[in-house]
């Protein structure tokens, strides 16, 4: 027996700063790829107002048509409404696939959304592919499904899960995994609006107060990186990072590890849990090399790992490797660099 789906893949878009967020326009790209793949197109759907001349974006990267659903009398992002008005779309358009990011918005909205459509959640993946799978236990082909691929069992190996529910296929997906390619800006789109029809129950909630924290550092705009992890000893330690950063005119950040031991704050964080970097050098010191930091920094252009263990896994996606004491080898390099300049 063979199954098969042909619904069109649906990109959830946000708002950030006054503009459509990177990691929304990250999976219009990926969506459209997916699409291809499938024969199909994709299509995005937004929510709330104030859009004039935002959204032709979206069209830039890809979709074809894009779902406004908005309300005057609501607050510009209330959850419960707009989770039951993007329900009664899904139910009436049936896509295959539904890509959110996994920012607080898509990490609230995605699971009351599958859980109200019945079908499969797939949290924080770093890849997505098309594939056929067979069900050997039911004995069931499904032609076209989503390979979503992500870290599990605490990041020791990278799990493929597939959805064999009702569709639509959901995931959600970290801001910087999926890439930005160049926008086509000759490419339109439809815009179709909708006014949601809620229940009163569903206006009860009210946003009393906004409490925004500005990021302290923006990791993905650093052409150059130095992290530290674990193997760097200490916060005192730690400092050498810093001092090795400042000197290449770089970014300091971190592995959990380090953020877990109080070293530096998680706006530092790069990996599975932290943020995703491609810098021009990426600098790991210290670090072991666990699968969770690894998808974070693996498409750096070049990538030099200084650890004193020389079987560490970070050595396996190094395009050049130190062997040494973080203590004796970053002073030299250090040395190195400012003799240079």
């Amino acid at each position: 027996m063979t199954m098969n789906t042909k619904g069109n893949v649906w990109i959830f878009i946000e708002q950030e700063g006054g503009k459509i967020a990177e990691v929304s326009l990250e999976l219009v790209c990926k969506g459209t790829e997916l699409a291809k793949k499938l024969g199909v197109v994709s299509e995005a759907v937004i929510l709330g107002d104030h859009l004039d001349g935002k959204i032709d974006s979206i069209f830039h990267y890809g979709c074809e048509t894009v779902y406004q659903v908005e309300d005057q009398a609501l607050e510009p992002f209330t959850v419960l409404p707009y989770a039951q008005a993007l329900v009664k779309l899904l139910k009436q358009h049936k896509p295959n696939i539904l890509l959110f990011g996994a920012t607080l918005k898509g990490r609230e909205l995605a699971p009351r959304v599958a859980s109200e459509m019945l079908c499969g959640l797939t949290a924080d993946c770093t890849d997505l592919q098309i594939d056929d799978f067979e069900d050997k236990v039911n004995k069931v082909s499904y032609k076209d499904k989503l390979m979503q691929i992500r870290p599990a069992f605490g990041g020791n190996i990278i799990a493929t899960i597939v959805n064999t529910w009702d569709d639509p296929q959901i995931v959600t997906v970290r801001e910087g995994v999926m890439k930005l390619t160049a926008p086509d800006t000759s490419k339109k789109g439809k815009v179709v609006k909708i006014t949601p029809e809620l229940s009163d129950e569903a206006r009860v909630m009210k946003v009393i107060k906004r409490v925004r924290k500005p990021r302290t550092v923006d990791l993905k705009k650093a052409s150059i990186i130095v992290a530290g992890g674990y193997g760097v000893g200490t916060k005192e330690n730690f400092k050498l990072i810093e001092q090795l950063a400042e000197a290449l005119g770089g970014q300091v950040a971190a592995s959990r590890a380090a953020v877990d031991a109080g070293w530096i704050n998680h706006d530092y964080q790069v990996g599975q849990t932290g943020v995703t970097v491609r810098p021009k050098l990426y600098i790991a010191c210290g670090i072991s090399g666990s699968v969770q930091h690894v998808a974070g920094m693996n498409e750096s252009a070049k990538i030099i790992a200084i650890n004193n263990d020389p079987g560490a896994p970070i050595f396996s996606v190094a395009h050049y490797g130190i062997v040494g004491e973080l203590n004796d080898v970053v002073p030299k390099l250090i040395k190195a660099f400012k003799a240079k300049v």
